[in-house]
């Protein structure tokens, strides 16, 4: 039997422990004594020790913990994640998020000793039979992490018997945090007399290590910082899921990895979808396919922490339950529900990875989270824990007061009616809901209604201000009060576009072989699905070129859509100082409220902005008809400038009106004047220009340099209005406006041996010389009709304008 266990050893490593690695299972022999060498399995676990029954037995001998672990969970892949249960106030980290997430196994060694491997799943082959197959395998050598020594075996079961006490109660880059989350907290050493293991819990899928770690910190008064963690480590199935491949069109999350093929004469990048392995039951697999609704074999449930309110819970449940019909788009009905934890069930844990949890956090951190966690292998989404952070309400009462206050009169007020509230965080629950099933952010998705529907009762309430709930479409701020639309068109909630990629994500294909038959069979139906309704575009996180794919805006035209969002800013600011009162409030409720104004106008004007300069990029596939990148039309772009004449160039002193002055002190002149700057920091910056230089080469009919600095100066350079407010901000912002012309003109000296960029050897300087003398031109005529300080103004503006002249035409050495 022992030459038969060492041989089985032998092929194990001949094997290169590779991640195609096949899990050797070898069965118990119960009446197996210890090997030699090892001590008696009543000598490490004593009698007095506590023993608990789970994935591993974890048994707690005084202050050490082990790990018995059976032959048939040697070489089984397990997630292992670790995330903040606390932390020190100001560290920028909260209870609840990831610090690390690793796959490991363990592998029993030579000489009595039980390897910790981590899995490489960075790449795999897609014949697991091919010579290419077994050259991968002698290149992916999965490292050893840590060596345990067997201590001795259970001579019931026989399981291998380790110490686990330091790997957790040490660092260790598996169980703890990764190097680069303490470099960035700036955390060092570990202080072992301060770290130590709360508590270790076993359940039938998973291991949970609570620990106390503190490490020192050069930045903390106290000169150390402590956190309390909780690792889960969760068994993995043992024969994954189908992957289903990522579609650039679809938001998923998705894992990454490498694919070799023998067929291919280059190696590929795929992307696996993370998603819950929802089947239809065996029985029916036929009702499924021809077309009829069936549960699936296993529901995806969400239990509400019982620390969360009682009276929030239905609105949490309702928001889980809400994506249902998402679900019945992809064949399944009763697919997902959100249920209330059963307390009295004392064999239920929260902390076991069997159930997924919306956690409930008395935090002060205006947020909510959903994660994921997932096989790396097949992406199979294994659970999730919700992060419920209680001032989410703050933050949800504060985008309704400013972006519907103007529509509904609940609104108006610091503490919302429960009602109200129960409703916003459905919206959120929701939101959030959709993360932990594979979705990401849609924030182009907006961008498929048009203004004009927004303010369409009938249309708006039957259909929602967005496609997507996944996108940050707060609430209706274009709808104005005229138009007496309910909530059922101010709130988000789950659309078509969600309905689509469930769908996609989600519908059960059997015919398909293998996942790769199933990729190109889902690669059509997407095609297919987008020509016949482009509102189905997914625009991503927002953080490319395309205007479109934006944070908290909706509409189709962002100048339309800001317009009307400022009417109900102007409706809203007169009655802060009523909406915010409350009793004994020292004029806090007035700052924080008026500071949300000054934030909303703030993404307005940045929304209207990044449509100058900018193209749509819209990805397609080969297959499909139209240009992936074309630039934003240049009626758009005219009409976005015109914008900035009338919502910024004209001051928007309405914001900061003297009797909210008053009473917290605002300070009007310096946040007007730094906006009109950096804006015009922004259009006049070379690379503004060189960009819009670009575009007017590739694109017929495009905006030019010319055209674009003659509309500028027209929103600019217009005739004061004897307002002596308004005119105070011209005058400065029109210095300003020369200002950046001259840093244009006589860029600042490059550093030695750097070479001047793209913008500066192109034509943006002749350009720009253009306008400057066309400027002094109309500047004249504006002196020559204009009085006073005004009249002083000008001719301080000529003087410079020569000045840049002078040092323009004067010959360089």
């Amino acid at each position: 039997m022992k030459k038969l266990f060492i041989l089985i050893i032998m092929l194990v490593f001949a094997n290169q422990h590779g991640f195609a690695q096949t899990p050797v299972e070898k069965k118990a022999d119960s009446a197996s004594a210890p090997q030699k060498g090892l001590q008696a399995y009543e000598k490490i676990i004593k009698e007095s020790s506590k023993n608990k029954v789970g994935l591993f037995t974890v048994s707690q001998v005084d202050t050490k913990y082990y790990f018995q672990i059976p032959d048939s969970l040697f070489n089984r892949y397990m997630l292992v994640v670790t995330r903040y249960l606390s932390t020190p106030e100001g560290i920028g980290i909260f209870g609840g998020e990831k610090a690390n997430e690793q796959t490991i196994y363990f592998e029993k060694g030579a000489n009595n000793t039980v390897f910790l491997r981590s899995l490489q799943y960075r790449q795999d082959v897609k014949n697991a039979d091919s010579m290419l197959a077994k050259a991968l395998a002698g290149s992916n050598e999965n490292p050893i992490v840590a060596a345990f020594p067997v201590k001795t075996t259970n001579p019931t079961t026989g399981d291998v018997v380790i110490e686990v006490t330091d790997a957790f109660k040490k660092d260790n880059a598996m169980f703890s945090l990764e190097s680069k989350e303490k470099t960035e907290k700036k955390l060092t050493s570990l202080a072992d007399d301060k770290s130590f293991i709360e508590s270790i819990d076993t359940y039938p899928i998973n291991i949970e290590v609570k620990t106390t770690k503190t490490y020192t910190n050069s930045t903390a008064s106290s000169g150390s910082v402590t956190l309390r963690l909780n690792t889960s480590i969760v068994l993995l199935p043992k024969t994954p899921m189908r992957k289903r491949f990522a579609d650039e069109r679809v938001g998923f999350f998705a894992n990454k990895y490498v694919l070799f093929d023998d067929d291919e004469q280059r190696a590929q990048t795929k992307y696996i979808i993370q998603r819950y392995r929802l089947e239809p039951k065996d029985k029916d697999i036929k009702k499924y396919l021809s077309g009829q609704l069936v549960e699936p074999k296993k529901q995806i449930v969400y239990y509400i922490d019982p620390a969360t309110p009682k009276k929030w819970r239905p609105y949490l449940i309702a928001g889980i339950n809400d994506w249902q019909k998402a679900f019945e788009a992809a064949g399944f009905k009763n697919a997902i529900v959100g249920k209330e934890w059963p307390e009295d069930d004392k064999t239920m844990s929260l902390e076991d990875a069997r159930y997924s949890v919306v956690r409930y956090y008395a935090s002060q951190t205006p947020n909510a989270y959903g994660p994921r966690v997932s096989d790396p292998r097949s992406g199979e989404i294994i659970e999730s824990h919700v992060g419920w952070y209680h001032n989410v309400m703050k933050l949800v009462q504060k985008w309704y007061m400013i972006q519907a206050g103007a529509l509904d009169p609940r609104a108006r007020k610091m503490h919302l009616d429960d009602e109200l509230m129960g409703q916003l965080i459905r919206f959120v629950s929701s939101h959030e809901i959709g993360h932990t099933i594979g979705l990401r952010h849609n924030m182009g998705a907006s961008s498929a209604t048009p203004v004009e529907k927004l303010r369409d009762k009938k249309w708006v309430e039957a259909n929602g201000h967005t496609v997507s709930i996944m996108d940050y479409a707060r609430f209706n701020y274009v709808a104005q009060p005229e138009d007496n639309i309910s909530p059922k068109g101010i709130y988000p909630r789950i659309g078509s576009y969600d309905k689509w990629a469930v769908q996609w994500g989600y519908g059960y294909y059997p015919n398909a072989k293998d996942e790769f038959e199933e990729e190109k069979l889902l690669a059509k139906l997407t095609t297919d699905s987008l020509t016949a309704n482009p509102k189905l575009w997914f625009g991503g996180e927002g953080k490319d070129e395309d205007p479109r794919s934006q944070k908290e805006d909706i509409g189709d035209d962002a100048v339309k859509a800001s317009d009307y969002g400022i009417k109900n800013l102007k409706r809203v600011v007169p009655n802060l100082i009523t909406w915010t009162y409350q009793p004994n409030d020292a004029y806090d409720n007035l700052a924080d409220m008026h500071k949300a104004v000054v934030s909303q106008y703030n993404l307005y004007l940045y929304h209207v902005l990044k449509n100058i300069g900018s193209n749509y990029v819209t990805k397609r596939t080969v297959d499909e008809k139209g240009a992936v990148y074309r630039p934003v039309p240049k009626a758009k772009v005219k009409a976005a400038i015109d914008y900035l004449g009338r919502q910024l160039f004209v001051s928007p002193l309405w914001m900061y009106p003297q009797e909210i002055d008053d009473l917290i002190a605002l300070k009007r002149e310096e946040q007007i004047s730094d906006q009109q700057n950096q804006v015009l920091n922004m259009l006049l910056s070379s690379g503004m220009l060189y960009n819009i230089n670009l575009k007017s080469m590739q694109f017929e009919g495009a905006y030019t340099v010319p055209e674009f600095l003659n509309d500028i100066q027209q929103t600019v350079w217009v005739k004061f209005s004897g307002d002596e407010k308004q005119d105070f901000y011209r005058r400065g912002f029109q210095r300003g406006y020369i200002e950046k012309l001259g840093l244009l003109l006589l860029p600042k000296e490059l550093e030695p041996g750097r070479a001047s960029n793209a913008a500066q050897r192109s034509d943006v300087k002749l350009y720009g010389k253009q306008h400057l003398l066309k400027l002094k031109t109309d500047i004249e005529k504006m002196r020559d009709s204009a009085a006073g300080i005004n009249k002083d103004h000008f001719e301080s503006i000529l003087i410079d304008i020569d000045k840049i002249i002078t040092k323009l035409d004067k010959p360089t050495s």
